[in-house]
């Protein structure tokens, strides 16, 4: 299916959209990273600590090309759940991984159509990691990876 062309300044918004979820998962990474408890769930721990540093890095490259686009990236966090249970915690994480995965494939194809490359790649990049994000997750609880699909909708 054909992706709808936007313009550059909607493209803005919606990588504004995407830092809004970046800032909520270095939140959550970080949180669970400390609170998770459970000899089931040490080596996740360690893996949610370095989700924490690598979606700073997403957050940084996001910002840098809301910039080029000539917007200023947000400064709000989309809301973080929280809960005492270790499984619902890592149950939000790939709810939230999940939505991240579905929209930047649509970003990707929404910068090709702005032909804007580097950008795409800058994005599939990220992609990339969040892919992994969701296979550790998923892994972690004993799940197959979710398949969220070419994010048509």
């Amino acid at each position: 299916m054909a992706e709808k062309t936007i313009t550059r300044d909607q493209l803005a918004e919606l990588l504004n959209e995407d830092l809004a979820r970046e800032y909520q998962a270095i939140i959550a990474y970080v949180v669970y990273s400390q609170v998770i408890q459970g000899a089931e769930y040490m080596s996740i721990a360690a893996q949610l600590e370095q989700h924490a540093h690598e979606e700073l890095q997403h957050a940084l490259t996001i910002s840098r090309q809301i910039d080029y686009l000539g917007h200023t990236p947000t400064v709000k966090a989309k809301p973080v759940k929280v809960s005492e249970d270790a499984r619902e915690m890592l149950r939000f994480d790939l709810e939230n991984e999940n939505e991240t995965v579905r929209n930047y494939r649509r970003r990707v194809r929404q910068c090709e159509a702005l032909n804007e490359f580097a950008m795409a790649e800058q994005i599939r990049e990220i992609l990339v990691q969040e892919q992994d994000h969701q296979i550790d997750l998923a892994t972690a609880l004993g799940e197959d990876v979710p398949d969220v699909g070419t994010a048509d909708a």
